[in-house]
């Protein structure tokens, strides 16, 4: 009796390649959680605030926000640190630019405004809820706003030596005012129907620097010129 041949076993089907995604770097995810934790901060404050209303917002379990920080507190400083970066370097290169003592104080507010805006939750969080952290991470994150401040003073006092700004001017009151006075945009930038961040700039400049330059500095500088100008 013939052997009946055996049939061809069939190869399974091959499905379609899918494309591959994208993988998302875990730097870029990071930042994302990073940022989430700033907005959440920002609107509900530390204490009223969740790590599940965190994970909530990026739609992943609780338990994934923990790959990134290892508490709600690591968070707290992680964005703090954040609302302050860049801070010192655009205050140094000001201090650094040519022009006198109040065209570089009006850099510094400036790049104070943009932060702000820019940064805006992280801005918020660092001003209103940095209290809430231990005491090594307040001292931490106080190192750096100390370094920031110390550039401040140092522009006003090099104005003082110059006699362009006021020889009984209190340099340290007068940082903490420029300071007060940037940081108070937090609270309603954004509400001021038909103001800009140039517009704001432009007149806290103007009345900052109002309140500090000297009577000489003041008979000779450009608003004295622009008033003889127009006499002429």
């Amino acid at each position: 009796m013939a052997t009946q041949p055996r049939p061809e076993a069939k190869s399974p089907p091959v499905s379609p390649r899918l494309p591959r995604r994208s993988a998302r770097s875990p730097r870029k995810r990071a930042d994302e959680v990073i940022e989430a934790a700033a907005a959440v901060f920002a609107q509900r404050g530390y204490h009223g605030a969740t790590t599940q209303d965190i994970a909530d917002r990026l739609h992943i379990r609780q338990a994934s926000l923990y790959y990134y920080f290892s508490s709600k507190e690591d968070a707290l400083e992680s964005i703090c640190q954040r609302g302050v970066e860049g801070f010192i370097e655009h205050a140094s290169a000001a201090a650094r630019a040519p022009g006198t003592a109040c065209e570089r104080l009006s850099l510094v507010i400036g790049s104070h405004l943009r932060a702000t805006s820019e940064k805006h939750d992280f801005v918020r969080v660092f001003l209103s809820e940095r209290q809430h952290l231990s005491d090594a991470a307040r001292r931490r994150i106080g190192r750096l706003s100390a370094r920031y401040e110390a550039i401040i003073q140092g522009i006003f006092e090099a104005g003082v030596a110059s006699g362009e700004l006021r020889g009984d001017l209190h340099c340290r009151l007068a940082t903490l005012a420029l300071l007060a006075l940037c940081n108070s945009a937090a609270a309603w930038y954004g509400r001021e129907p038909g103001v800009d961040l140039e517009t704001i700039a432009s007149n806290f400049s103007e009345l900052l620097c109002a309140g500090v330059v000297s009577e000489a500095a003041r008979a000779t500088g450009p608003a004295a010129k622009r008033r003889t100008r127009r006499l002429a």
